[in-house]
């Protein structure tokens, strides 16, 4: 058997390629499917499906394009509901290629049409049984039992289903099982998502916070409680993979736009500066939102930035804008008008006007909080916030700050240092601040865990 895990940092998702004799299926692909159809054709594999464990929410899956362009079939658990053929399976359903047999796995909980797949090599019967997951069991969480929400199921109805897909099947595999998720530590269809990509059944048995024993009620209890707040985006990438998205190469090129076409757009148009919170700290376009390429920029854009928005990006390369534009269409942004041609120097070049926004480390924090006169703001999200933060700082996570901004208890007269884990969401808060009219803004390198590893003081939801 051929194994082989893809994994999409700027998502935290995880798809899989298992080919035997000949024959292959994907798992979960991610919108733009070329590396799949590459390494199936250095493989010398034909891909006969594709297999979807559930309707993805936070990103447009390349199901409808690989299957066009292969041939392939795409399986869905028999209780999704989808707008193009494909193969509806139940539990105990099996899938055969070459000597591998997939067998299904009804497990609903994360949705109603989650399903896991069991992969068993015919030809290898001494080595473990690997089950891919999809989101119903991630390495040291469970999936979110919240993204159904206007589908006629509540989060406890999901939540008790959940935890019946978790004992009466998953944890009734052997423990060597190996565990291979669709999503790790930083997505959002979990809370506590570990860094690790597999794992076994033992070892989740052992040190997963939501396998430990308890009561159907006690398990609904505490996966209903405190859940983050799902992305405006999810609800539409799940109807997007419903239906089917329309190939990549239907979308628009964007044009490349002067600083003077650039200067005359309507503000309804995102002004997306890619750069470095540091490069867009020293220089960027007024009114501009950051979110870096360097971090899970898919996933923040989607997070901030509405589905169907006019875009212009700012970049300090083609390269960069390319790369954007495919990020962005893989969270079901497609609407990039152009791009400002030579980046922030033609800008500069032109004579238009920049906004700053001026990098403070955790060692000047410290120094200027003890003046007593800086206002603090915390971005990261709550559980995060609780765990231990910077004295005084007050929060609203970046997820929700632009509709809660009117709400912040701050002075806009006197300065205001954002901080969140490392630098990259607090950039991004600066730039939505400062286009609500906060003007004496500080983004703090390194995070709180700079400022934790300075050995500063720090106070937690207990103190």
């Amino acid at each position: 058997m051929y194994f082989k895990q893809f994994y999409l940092g700027c998502l935290a998702h995880a798809s899989y390629l298992i080919g035997s004799n000949g024959e292959a299926v994907v798992v979960d692909p991610q919108r733009d499917v070329d590396e799949y159809i590459t390494e199936a054709a250095t493989q010398h594999l034909q891909i006969k499906y594709i297999i979807e464990t559930h309707l993805h929410a936070d990103f447009v899956s390349g199901h409808h394009e690989l299957a066009t362009r292969t041939g392939a079939e795409i399986v869905f658990g028999r209780q999704a509901v989808v707008a193009f053929p494909h193969r509806r399976v139940a539990d105990g359903d099996e899938l055969k290629i070459g000597s591998v047999v997939l067998r299904f796995m009804e497990t609903p909980g994360h949705t109603p049409e989650g399903i896991c797949v069991l992969v068993r090599d015919t030809q290898a019967l001494d080595s473990p049984q690997k089950l891919l997951t999809g989101d119903t069991l991630f390495i040291g969480d469970v999936g979110r039992p919240d993204l159904a929400g206007g589908k006629g199921y509540t989060p406890q109805m999901m939540a008790a289903m959940m935890y019946d897909s978790l004992h009466t099947k998953i944890l009734a595999l052997p423990d060597e099982t190996e565990v291979y998720p669709a999503h790790g530590a930083g997505s959002m269809c979990g809370k506590n998502m570990s860094k690790e990509t597999s794992s076994t059944i033992g070892e989740q048995r052992k040190f997963n916070y939501a396998l430990k024993p308890m009561t159907r009620e006690q398990f609904v209890e505490m996966m209903t409680a405190d859940l983050p707040e799902a992305p405006a985006y999810f609800p539409q990438d799940a109807e997007i993979n419903r239906a089917g998205a329309r190939g990549l190469s239907e979308l628009t090129e964007p044009k490349a736009l002067s600083a003077s076409d650039v200067a005359g757009l309507s503000s309804d148009v995102v002004l997306l500066d890619i750069r470095p919170a540091e490069e867009f700290g020293n220089g960027h376009l007024p009114g501009s939102l950051n979110i870096g390429l360097g971090g899970q920029f898919a996933m923040w854009a989607g997070s901030l930035i509405p589905i169907n928005s006019e875009i212009v990006i700012v970049a300090a390369t083609n390269a960069q804008v390319d790369e954007a534009v495919m990020r962005l269409a893989r969270v079901g942004i497609e609407n990039v008008v152009g791009y400002l041609k030579g980046g922030i120097e033609s800008w500069r070049y032109a004579g238009r006007p920049l906004e700053i926004v001026p990098q403070v480390t955790v060692q000047d924090l410290k120094q200027q909080a003890e003046n007593g006169e800086l206002q603090i703001l915390d971005v990261r999200r709550p559980a995060e916030y609780e765990s231990g933060h910077v004295p005084r700082a007050v929060t609203e996570p970046l997820a929700t700050l632009e509709r809660k901004v009117s709400e912040l208890v701050f002075d806009k007269e006197k300065p205001i240092a954002v901080i969140c884990a490392g630098g990259y969401r607090s950039s991004a808060a600066t730039s939505l601040l400062q286009k609500h009219g906060f003007k004496n803004l500080l983004n703090v390198t390194g995070g709180t865990s700079a400022w934790i590893n300075a050995g500063y003081p720090v106070e937690t939801a207990n103190t």
